[in-house]
């Protein structure tokens, strides 16, 4: 009997890269049939749980592979031309499912309890379970599977953690592209428990509504905000600094006015409710308080369910002065002492305005203040570099209201 070199031996028991391209493209396809013939409670997890494990099938071949430059991105090219009688899998869509992997190797950020799934993490299968293991395993013949992984949809083990069937692929192409993951679990929490839409969601993401939240909390906070999304406990809750407001397009005119800007958030309130926040309710517009004869008028009116309560919004074009935080008081006694009922929480007060002194709010309002509340509107999407400017000039303002403080003497005080 011959002997063959223990070399060549060795050579012969590697997979070749042409098998181990052929192998991934029998189990894509295998993945794809079987999704699209996979009865589903939900076609988006279906779908979104077939580009996952297509995204895995690549980056393991990739990685068991050649390390050849340009190897990943020629195994891309190639698997995409073999598909190319298949919708949906060019060289671009490819790209964004192995990107989508390497981002959410764990699955969904989402806790169990909110991603519609009933099974715990050991009883669940792939959107193609192993109840056709037979099907999967004969689109992989055996000589071209020798040394390889067997695909993981006929396995249990490995298997993502549930994504939501409240959001599709075109969810998660826009979420893969944001770069820090606690803002990105946060993004993913809110659009699912919001019911987002995917423009919706790329909006969000464009007015940095994390940073503008995450700005004003401590870092335990920032990671409540990841796990759970914005959670309405307190008035300051409430509070954006700065409110976007580019959608109503004003930011196109050379000179516009206070009714401007009010007529063109009523003409926007789907938008502008979608800017506050979450729990919001319209109410009115120029309601009118009247005392003694005199007439005053509200601009906006809210009701947040959630918080259980009346949240009044006066509309500033300039900088804010202590008359406009003296009017709101007015305006949040009225109703907490002739508009609510028992049941509900105290008025809220939002002074929007296009300039702020933290400073001089602070010292108008008193010590212990929780209902009046002042923040910036600016008609365009910020930049990151923008809002640590902010973040710094805030942080620049509480020590100058610190020291403002220190220095004034309370009655009593002795000089020495």
């Amino acid at each position: 009997m011959k002997k063959v070199p223990r070399k060549k031996a060795a050579a012969e028991s590697k997979p070749s890269s042409t098998s181990r391209e052929d192998a991934l493209f029998a189990r894509v396809v295998a993945i794809i049939d079987a999704a699209r013939g996979h009865v589903s409670r939900s076609v988006n997890t279906t779908n979104v749980r077939a580009y996952w494990l297509i995204g895995r099938e690549i980056v393991e071949v990739e990685q068991h592979g050649e390390r050849r430059a340009g190897y990943g991105e020629r195994l891309v090219e190639g698997l995409a031309k073999r598909l190319a009688g298949r919708k949906g899998f060019s060289v671009p869509s490819l790209r964004n499912m192995r990107q989508f992997y390497l981002t959410y190797r764990e699955g969904s950020a989402l806790p169990e309890s909110q991603t519609g799934s009933e099974n715990p993490p050991e009883k669940r299968s792939a959107l193609l379970s192993a109840s056709q293991p037979s099907e999967i395993r004969s689109a992989v013949p055996s000589e071209l599977s020798r040394g390889i992984r067997t695909t993981a949809l006929t396995e249990s083990a490995g298997l993502p953690a549930p994504f939501p069937p409240y959001l599709g692929w075109a969810h998660y192409l826009i979420l893969i592209r944001v770069g820090n993951p606690i803002a990105r679990a946060f993004y993913e929490v809110e659009a699912a428990k919001e019911s987002w839409s995917s423009r919706e969601l790329e909006r969000q993401i464009a007015s940095l509504l994390f940073e503008r939240l995450a700005k004003s909390r401590d870092k335990e906070k920032v990671l409540a905000l990841a796990r759970r999304g914005q959670q309405l406990e307190a008035p300051a809750d409430v509070l954006k600094d700065p409110f976007v407001l580019e959608f109503l397009g004003l930011q196109a005119r050379a000179h516009w006015r206070e009714r401007d800007l009010e007529q063109a958030i009523i003409d926007r309130i789907e938008e502008f409710l979608l800017e506050l926040g979450k729990g919001f309710c319209f109410v009115a517009r120029q309601k009118r308080v009247t005392l003694e004869g005199d007439h005053f008028y509200v601009d906006l009116v809210f009701y947040n369910r959630l918080l259980r309560c009346f949240v009044l919004v006066d509309l500033k074009l300039g900088k804010l002065t202590h008359q406009d935080l003296g009017q709101m008081q007015m305006y949040v006694n009225f109703f907490d002492r002739f508009l609510r009922v028992e049941h509900e929480a105290k008025t809220i007060g939002i002074v929007l305005c296009s300039e702020k002194n933290d400073a001089m709010a602070k010292i108008t309002l008193p010590e212990d203040n929780e209902q009046i509340l002042a923040a910036r509107y600016q008609m365009y999407l910020p930049t990151e570099e923008e809002l640590r400017a902010e973040l710094e000039r805030e942080r620049d303002a509480a020590e100058r209201v610190l020291r403002l403080s220190a220095s004034i003497k309370k009655p009593g005080e002795d000089e020495g």
